[in-house]
C-alpha cells in the first residue's frame, strides 16, 4: 500500500501530474459555478433533508 502512495505523489509531484491537477481543479471550479451544477446540488440537498417539513424519515426508511 505505501508503494502505491509513494507512486501517486511522484505522479503528482511530476510536470504531467502537475499539470492534470490544474485541469482538474480548473474543470471542478467551473463546476461550482455553474448555476445549473447549483441548481441540482440544491435539489439533492432538499431531497436528503426532507424538503417537504418533515424530519426526513418518510416511507421506506427502516428503524
Amino acid at each position: 500500500m505505501a508503494s502505491l502512495m509513494n507512486k501517486v505523489m511522484q505522479f503528482a509531484n511530476s510536470p504531467k501530474g502537475k499539470q492534470a491537477i490544474r485541469q482538474a481543479t480548473e474543470k471542478a471550479q467551473q463546476l461550482a459555478n455553474d448555476p445549473k451544477t447549483k441548481a441540482k446540488i440544491d435539489d439533492v440537498r432538499r431531497r436528503v433533508q426532507g424538503g417537504r417539513g418533515g424530519s426526513g424519515t418518510g416511507p421506506g426508511t427502516t428503524h
